[in-house]
């Protein structure tokens, strides 16, 4: 553990010092850097004959383990290297990038998100390869560089760029295991006992440029109608009028079916018969923003720019629109009902990017995948009820979909009520004991990926 520590200690802190020096100077000294720090760390994984390294983009990491059976389809471990800016203003209890223990946890930026699985896979990979370990069925460890970039570019250099060079080499992939929903516990009002969401799929994600133009003029003779007050309106009807509940009509109505059992009358009676009660307990987890997301498309107004002096009216006034899309709409359903709510020709709407809600994976008794993440986490965690689950975020993994229909978005990091807020927020933090996790469950995950198939799910029930 005490290694563990000063590996994501040293990756957290080689953050802090992009950020003081230039741009372009930061980007090569995050490359340099970095693959210092990790070929340090993690001597044994670049020594070993049975792992291939290579840059992507300059700055990621593709690793390909091969295994000794080649018939075994491979799959993909993801994670990445970059994180969102932080500053110690804001309110952190210790400095973001220092690493600080307090009270047996580590504090700093990317701890959750993504250093602590990054680390976790590294970690595990090198502990099984000093052991001896060769795997029976290979795998590929990508590390991308901009997954935390703005917009919906996001991963367009790093994981694209991997997923690129392995389709140009023909590869297809049993599964991809990327970061994005955990282990919650308390958090899920009602639910008995802890409760670990493996992501099956992610929604859209759209951003939409509202825009309001007209003359200027001097603040002494204002018009009855700034472009400000226009595009305000426009943007308080947005706010009022929100999308339309779509519950029950997409993946998140398996993972309320895979919890009920967890809950108490009435709501297992409601969970165990959304084809009845999903309008029902649309209603209910709308009231709150937490749950709201698994019930629609959500608009959240992000940006707002106008004006340049006190004195003189605007001549132009934009905002910018983030809408996460429901599995049961579409890019363009959304981008018109936008429209359609907005009513006002004098309101520019301009779609600046955005993608359809992703594909559902598997996650039956026969999915690969999906089975071999679970018997993971209840091997350790024999008391978490493990589910389906939907990513209201998005991941570096979306770009794997033409490589394999099996994408999972799950790491075992243990969210307990408020450190959702941690999450892009102050105070993001692991414990010692739950990185320790994070190393014992990617040791077992790749060992447990050694089997030829599943059971047969008919021999088993007999």
């Amino acid at each position: 553990i005490i290694i563990i520590i000063i590996i994501t200690i040293i990756i957290i802190i080689t953050t802090i010092i992009i950020i003081t020096i230039p741009y372009q100077v930061g980007k090569l000294f995050l490359h340099l850097t970095f693959s210092l720090c990790v070929i340090t760390a993690f001597p044994t994984i670049f020594s070993s004959r049975l792992v291939q390294h290579e840059l992507v983009a300059n700055y990621s990491h593709l690793f390909w383990v091969k295994g000794s059976q080649p018939d075994l389809v491979p799959y993909l471990l993801l994670a990445h290297i970059d994180v969102v800016p932080a500053s110690e203003s804001d309110g952190w209890e210790a400095p973001p990038f220092s690493a600080k223990e307090i009270d047996g946890f580590i504090y700093g930026r990317g701890t959750i998100d993504d250093k602590g699985p990054l680390v976790g896979i590294l970690q595990a990979f090198e502990y099984l390869l000093m052991k001896g370990y060769a795997p029976r069925r290979g795998f590929y460890i990508g590390l991308g560089h901009d997954e935390e970039v703005i917009n919906n570019v996001s991963g367009f250099n790093g994981a694209m760029n991997i997923m690129r060079i392995l389709k140009q080499r023909g590869v297809q992939l049993s599964f991809v295991l990327d970061e994005g929903l955990a282990i919650l516990d308390g958090v899920i009002s009602g639910l008995e006992g802890p409760a670990a969401l493996i992501g099956i799929s992610e929604k859209g994600s759209a951003t939409v440029k509202l825009s309001v133009s007209m003359v200027p003029g001097h603040a002494s003779m204002p018009p009855r109608e700034s472009t400000i007050g226009i595009l305000a309106a426009a943007v308080k009807r947005l706010e009022d009028n929100p999308m339309p509940r779509s519950f029950g009509l997409g993946p998140e109505r398996g993972m309320f079916e895979h919890l009920a059992q967890k809950f108490r009358f009435p709501m297992k009676l409601i969970m165990s018969n959304l084809w009845l009660f999903s309008p029902l307990l649309g209603r209910v987890l709308e009231r709150k923003q937490e749950t709201n997301a698994f019930v629609r498309t959500t608009t959240a107004v992000t940006m707002f720019n106008a004006g340049v002096k006190v004195n003189v009216i605007p001549s132009l006034a934009e905002a910018y629109v983030n809408l996460r899309i429901h599995s049961a709409q579409s890019l363009q359903e959304v981008v018109d009902l936008i429209h359609s709510t907005v009513g006002d020709q004098r309101v520019k709407i301009e779609l600046v990017d955005g993608f359809d809600p992703l594909p559902v994976s598997s996650y039956d008794e026969r999915s690969f995948g999906f089975q071999i993440i679970k018997k993971t986490v209840l091997d350790m965690f024999p008391t978490v009820t493990v589910a389906p689950g939907i990513c209201i975020g998005n991941t570096d993994s979306r770009h794997f979909k033409d490589l394999t229909s099996d994408i999972y978005r799950f790491a075992p990091l243990w969210f307990k009520p408020g450190d959702a807020q941690r999450f892009h927020g102050i105070n993001e933090r692991i414990s010692k004991s739950n990185l320790e996790e994070l190393v014992a469950f990617y040791f077992s995950l790749i060992q447990n990926c050694d089997i030829n198939k599943l059971p047969d799910i008919d021999l088993v029930m007999k």
